[in-house]
C-alpha cells in the first residue's frame, strides 16, 4: 500500500527544488497535492511536471490574502487537509553585521517566519486530526555561517514553533516537525559564489551536496504514519554538517 493513499497534502513554494521533488513523491505515494508558487509560469510548469493529482494555486506565503484564497480553494475542492509542508522560503548569502538592511531583514522574516506561521494557522480549520505539519528549517541554525545571521534567525523561530505547537495541538494529535536541510543542489546553491559553495561542502562530512530527492524522502517519512510517534523534532538532513 502507498504511504499517503487518499491523503490531501499542501506544499508551499513547490515550483522547484526540494518542495517540487516532495510534491512528485507525494503523488507517487498516493496523495492529492495542492502546490503554491508566486509566479504563474513556473507554477504551471511544476503542475505539468508532476502530471496528475495536483492543483497549482498562485500564492505568496507572506501575503495573508493569498493564503486565504489558497485555503478557500482547498476547502472547495477537497474539504480537508491531512498534510501540510510549509516550504516556501527566502535566503541569500553575504549579509554580515554592519551591512544588514531593513529590506534584507523584512524579506527573510516575512517569508520564512511570518509566512510559515500564518500558512499553518490558516490551514488548521481544514486539518484532520492526526495530521502532519512539516516546516523547512536549515542546518545553519546549528552550524553557524558568516553572513547568514538574519536568515538563520528567521529559521530558528521554526524550531520554537514546532515545539510549542506540538503541545498546543496534542489534543488533536497533529504532529509538527521541522526538516532542516544542509547544502542541497538547488537554485540557491547554483547562484551562490563558487568559493562559498566550496566552503560549505568542505564542512559536510559526506563531502558533497545533497539532492532534492533526499529531502523529499525525509519529508515523506514525517508526513506518513512511519513517524506517527514523532512530534516537535528537528530532523537534520545534511550529511552530518550540523553535528560534526
Amino acid at each position: 500500500m502507498k504511504k499517503l493513499e487518499n491523503k490531501v497534502a499542501v506544499i508551499t513554494g513547490a515550483t522547484s527544488g526540494m518542495a517540487l521533488a516532495t510534491a512528485k513523491l507525494f503523488v507517487e505515494e498516493g496523495a492529492y497535492v495542492f502546490i503554491t508558487g508566486r509566479r504563474q509560469k513556473e507554477l504551471d510548469e511544476a503542475v505539468k511536471t508532476i502530471g496528475s493529482n495536483v492543483t497549482g494555486v498562485q500564492c505568496d506565503s507572506a501575503n495573508l490574502a493569498d493564503l486565504d484564497r489558497l485555503f478557500e480553494t482547498i476547502k472547495t475542492e477537497k474539504g480537508h487537509i491531512d498534510i501540510l509542508y510549509a516550504s516556501a522560503g527566502f535566503g541569500e548569502f553575504g549579509n554580515s553585521i554592519g551591512s544588514i538592511t531593513e529590506e534584507h531583514f523584512d524579506k527573510n522574516f516575512n517569508v520564512n517566519t511570518k509566512g510559515t506561521l500564518f500558512t499553518i494557522q490558516k490551514a488548521l480549520p481544514l486539518f484532520k486530526d492526526e495530521g502532519s505539519i512539516i516546516m523547512t528549517g536549515t542546518a545553519v541554525i546549528s552550524k553557524v555561517m558568516e553572513g547568514m545571521s538574519v536568515y538563520s534567525a528567521s529559521k530558528m523561530a521554526l524550531r520554537v514553533f514546532a515545539r510549542t505547537w506540538s503541545v498546543e495541538l496534542k489534543s488533536r494529535r497533529i504532529r509538527v516537525n521541522v526538516v532542516s536541510p544542509g547544502p542541497i543542489n538547488t537554485a540557491i546553491i547554483a547562484h551562490a559564489p563558487k568559493e562559498t559553495v566550496d566552503a560549505i561542502v568542505a564542512g559536510v562530512p559526506f563531502a558533497r551536496l545533497g539532492q532534492p530527492e533526499e529531502i523529499a524522502a525525509a519529508v515523506l517519512f514525517l508526513a506518513s504514519d512511519d513517524s506517527k510517534f514523532i512530534t516537535g523534532v528537528e530532523l537534520n538532513v545534511d550529511g552530518g554538517m550540523a553535528l560534526v
